[in-house]
């Protein structure tokens, strides 16, 4: 199964539903690729507003 983002929280899952925020809104067209492993010293992840550690796409089509 290949994996998708979501379009809310930017999240990649290989699931149909995403395990952060339960939303259905996925895409398998994003780019970029950002591992989050301590978002509350991380740049990025302020800017991105990311709370919790994993992986999320920068943009998601």
């Amino acid at each position: 199964m290949p994996e998708k983002a979501c379009t809310n929280c930017h999240f990649i899952t290989k699931q149909n539903i995403c395990p952060k925020c339960k939303s259905s809104s996925l895409s398998d067209d994003f780019g970029g690729l950002v591992i989050i492993f301590d978002p509350e010293n991380s740049a990025i992840a302020k800017v991105m507003n990311i709370k919790e550690k994993g992986t999320y796409a920068l943009k998601v089509r």
